[in-house]
């Protein structure tokens, strides 16, 4: 069974935005951190950025003043805004979800920015 679910993801021209959904299943009824992970072809998974129960968070250099996330507590829900996409920001992205004893992971979603 499909614990996360990420939604969102297409094909963007450079400038342009898309917002990235992942919802929890509600049976995960004690989730702490959620997060957005990246990984481009050749390269390892990277953070994007994280955001706690309690709304901090916390962001790559590279996305910075560019991505926004949030979290909606009552829907199990986390967003992940992107505005002024870069080629660079072309990946699969995926979610993570921290529990007390371990983490769930979405399956990805991919996100092309094209020049």
């Amino acid at each position: 069974q499909v614990q996360l679910v990420e939604s969102g993801g297409g094909l963007v021209q450079v400038g342009g935005s898309l917002r990235l959904s992942c919802a929890a299943a509600r049976s995960i009824t004690s989730i702490n951190a959620m997060g957005w992970y990246r990984q481009a072809p050749g390269n390892q998974r990277e953070l994007v950025a994280t955001i706690t129960r309690g709304g901090s968070t916390n962001y790559a250099d590279s996305v910075k003043g560019r991505f926004t996330i949030s979290r909606d507590n009552a829907k199990n829900t986390v967003y992940l805004q992107m505005n002024s996409l870069k080629p660079e920001d072309t990946a699969v992205y995926y979610c993570n979800a921290e529990i007390l004893y371990g983490h769930y992971w979405g399956q990805g979603t991919q996100v092309t920015v094209s020049s």
